[in-house]
């Protein structure tokens, strides 16, 4: 039994240096190392409503993009329904989609509208972005079509 245990987190492990050496697709913003939101917990936005940073011990990849998550507990509950939490606009600024822009986040200015997660660069930027929410949505769903597939720095 131990060498089974043992078996799984070296896969895990190696899985996780493996998923490390490639980074996210052009339609998801992670930092070097593949992890989206800053590496705040994404389910801690849902059930705590506050940004929460997640460990390296709970993780999931979605869209090639690796979750961490502050307990096995809110991994788990993520993987049930990746689609409902994952964060619109692949964790890109909310704010920036409406320009037609990719700009990276700090993972602690968000917004949950309808169910679904929005993040923006910073509070600076989220406050203009809160302004006017519905008209800001509607925007960053024009232009995201035209920008998802598109490297931010060519943008």
């Amino acid at each position: 039994m131990k060498l089974y245990h043992a078996f799984k987190r070296i896969a895990a492990v190696a899985l996780l240096g493996l998923s490390s050496l490639s980074y996210a697709g052009n339609d998801t913003e992670t930092d070097e190392n593949g992890v989206i939101l800053a590496g705040h917990d994404v389910i801690a936005y849902f059930k705590q409503n506050k940004p929460v940073l997640g460990n390296a011990k709970y993780t999931a990849v979605y869209n090639d993009a690796i979750y961490r998550f502050q307990s096995a507990k809110n991994r788990d509950m993520f993987n049930s329904n990746p689609e409902k939490y994952a964060p619109q606009y692949g964790g890109f600024c909310a704010y920036g989609v409406t320009f037609g822009k990719k700009f990276d986040i700090d993972g602690k200015a968000f917004e949950i509208k309808d169910g679904k997660l929005y993040v923006n660069k910073n509070m600076d930027v989220y406050k203009a972005w809160a302004e006017n929410i519905p008209k800001h949505i509607k925007e960053a769903n024009d232009h995201w079509p035209d920008v998802e597939n598109v490297s931010a720095d060519d943008l």
